[in-house]
């Protein structure tokens, strides 16, 4: 299985997981030139929605224009998107929170997250190794640390520094909905969900979705490094994913 972040921002998001010549995009807030650039699109075999937000959809309904492929995501956020993008309903493959189901050579697992969306989800992806994809985590809960103990790989939220927060000059609103339980999470919270449910068959990790201004790559690093020093797991590989760079884990 491959793992190719697209972009990871607050500007827009898109992570592709590849395996068998197939592909599945989680999350479309890029252009299509963004995604043609990136990988053939005659192989992608479906869209996952995390959420209902911009940054994870705004470009949804020009993909759709170029590609005939199913969108799925749970019924409120499925209604949410339509709207927003001006699809049709049809448009879209419902699911239940927390019941799994195939599509291509995949295994989806959409479990709920803590955000400030209508009904935000994370994805466990099956299939010769177990992805864990989780952005947009307002509170590290342990129903998520549950299924991020079984990714061989896994994309975390690594937002804020909170002390650069704090110091952004944002207005108090925005701080306290960022830090708050429905926001984003930080760097120490990223770390303490790592050393609480990292599980041994984790290889792979990187850090998602920082901040422009309330956040350093260098920042994020350091702390997980440590933290995984700590751990004693020099044996996983570290990525912070930059705005707009294509990765590959």
């Amino acid at each position: 299985m491959r793992i190719r972040p697209i972009a990871s921002s607050s500007k827009g998001n898109a992570y592709l997981v590849e395996q068998d010549g197939a592909a599945l995009l989680i999350d479309c807030g890029v252009s299509c030139k963004c995604l043609k650039a990136a990988f053939d699109l005659s192989t992608l075999c479906a869209v996952l929605i995390t959420h209902n937000h911009a940054d994870h959809i705004a470009g949804l309904k020009r993909l759709l224009n170029r590609v005939d492929v199913p969108v799925f995501a749970n019924a409120m956020t499925a209604e949410a998107v339509a709207d927003d993008q001006g699809l049709d309903e049809s448009a879209f493959v419902c699911f239940e929170n927390g019941q799994a189901f195939d599509v291509g050579p995949f295994s989806v697992l959409p479990f709920s997250i803590p955000h400030d969306a209508v009904d935000p989800v994370g994805y466990l992806v099956r299939g010769d190794e177990t992805y864990f994809h989780g952005t947009d985590i307002g509170t590290p809960l342990d129903s998520i640390g549950v299924r991020f103990a079984e990714a061989d790989c896994a994309t975390l939220e690594s937002n804020h520094d909170s002390v650069l927060l704090r110091q952004s000059g944002r207005p108090p609103s925005l701080v306290q909905r960022i830090a708050g339980p429905r926001g984003h999470l930080s760097n120490d919270q990223a770390c303490a969900f790592v050393r609480k449910f990292a599980s041994p068959r984790l290889k792979r990790l990187a850090l998602a979705h920082l901040s422009r201004d309330c956040n350093a790559p260098h920042l994020a690093e350091q702390a997980m490094r440590e933290t995984l020093a700590a751990l004693r797991r020099t044996d996983i590989s570290l990525t912070v994913l930059a705005p707009d760079v294509v990765a590959d884990l």
